[in-house]
Order: structure tokens, then sequence, then C-alpha cells
């Protein structure tokens, strides 16, 4: 889903740099949602130089790009992840903090039938449900 330009070593129009090739592949590998605190621990392991400020600058262009999602799940701080081409949603565990992430058919439905019923145009749907994973459930009976 990263679009680097290898010839004229762009992502997206953008230049570039070693910073924003390092960051974009934590988020990629970390295979999890990362906030801006996580990216930067991980990121500072391979690159003593880069900085907090530069984290958050780039967190906002990959955003502004269309790279990376951003979602609040439940924290007082946003979480990102690489953005996937097909839309997804998330069960967050109140006990654990545990994410779970789903795609359902009847979301999409639903968004269909929502745009056609207000004759409004969606382009992105955030869907985030709260309660307990089956560890924690089982641990509270």
């Amino acid at each position: 889903m990263i679009t680097i330009r290898k010839k004229s070593d762009q992502i997206i129009g953008r230049p570039t740099t070693n910073q924003r090739s390092l960051l974009l592949e934590v988020i990629k590998k970390a295979n999890k949602h990362l906030d801006a605190d996580e990216l930067y621990r991980l990121a500072k392991k391979r690159n003593k130089r880069i900085s907090l400020a530069t984290v958050y600058r780039n967190l906002k262009l990959f955003k502004d790009l269309g790279l990376i999602s951003e979602s609040n799940l439940g924290e007082t701080h946003s979480h990102y992840e690489i953005k996937e081409a097909a839309e997804h949603h998330h069960l967050v565990c109140l006990s654990c903090g545990r994410i779970i992430e789903f795609n359902s058919p009847l979301v999409a439905k639903a968004v269909k039938i929502i745009q056609r019923n207000n004759n409004f145009y969606i382009t992105s749907v955030q869907l985030k449900m709260e309660g307990y994973c089956s560890r924690c459930k089982n641990d509270k009976k």
C-alpha cells in the first residue's frame, strides 16, 4: 500500500528522506496500531538522530497523503496503521486493551443505505466497538 517511486525517490510526490522511509517501514512491520511515542521508540532504535517532532510531522504528512489511518481507540491519544485497500473496523477490549480488526459486509451495506437516505457521499468510516475479548470475558465469570 505504500507508494514509493524508486526512480524519482519520492513518496507520492514528496521527497523521500531516510527518516520518512524508516517511519513508514516501522509502521508497516509493527503489524499493530502504534501511537506516536511507540513509533518514536521503535524508530529511535534504528536511527538515534530521529526526533519526536519529526515523527509527529511525518505522521501528519502520511495521513494527509492517505498512506496511514489515524484512530482514537478509547484513549486520549491516537494510533496509526498503514491504510489498507479495504476498510476495516475495530473491537477494543475495555479490560486488556486488545484491538481486534474485522471486516463486515453489513457495515458496507449500511453505508450505502445511509448515503442514499441522506443524499450524502461518505468517504471513510471508522467503527469502534467496545466490550470484552474472550479472555477477559471468561475471567469476569
